[in-house]
């Protein structure tokens, strides 16, 4: 029995691992942080369960516990823009008449750098719905493999302006 629950652990692992290649960085700390939170719950719902089956408890624990942390992640990668590879993924159906305002007067200041790689990613406008918000600008850490911020911005198609969100290549 050990010998299955090690092996099963050990494909855990490399699938996780696996898994997050390539991907942003929100889903690969979803994926650790909930796997580690299901590990702890499932072992602590399977010991207690008059069965005293708390390695298997862990294992179901850490493999839906990262399922749904790296689920998570990679939906607030996707509204950050740190996954998409082109422009075309990036494209948005936000579609507006006006095009934005010009940046705001007084330059944002860029606050200490929060990693060595981190990147410095500009402010921009967004519409939401009744007029434009302006996004401050932040640092953030490069997803792996990826070097090059093509940063958010309007484009004009036809009589409107479409928006582009910001993306790593």
């Amino acid at each position: 029995m050990e010998t299955k629950v090690k092996s099963f652990v050990s494909l855990l692992v490399l699938l996780f691992c696996g898994g997050c290649v390539g991907n942003g960085p929100n889903t690969q700390r979803g994926a650790v942080g909930g796997g580690v939170l299901g590990a702890i719950a499932g072992g602590a719902i399977g010991n207690n369960s008059g069965h005293g089956n708390g390695a298997s408890g862990a294992l179901i624990g850490a493999a839906v516990g990262a399922l749904a942390g790296g689920t998570m992640g990679n939906t607030a990668d996707h509204q950050r823009g740190t996954l998409y590879g082109s422009e075309s993924e990036a494209t948005t159906d936000v579609v507006v008449d006006a095009p934005p305002p010009p940046p705001p007067r007084q330059r944002e200041v860029i606050y200490e750098r929060t990693a060595p790689d981190a990147v410095w990613i500009e402010g921009y406008w967004v519409y939401e719905g009744r007029g434009y918000a302006w996004v401050p600008g932040h640092w953030e850490m490069p997803p792996p493999r990826h070097r090059d911020y093509i940063p958010a911005h309007w484009q004009r198609r036809g009589r409107g302006y479409v928006f582009i969100n910001g993306y790593w290549r």
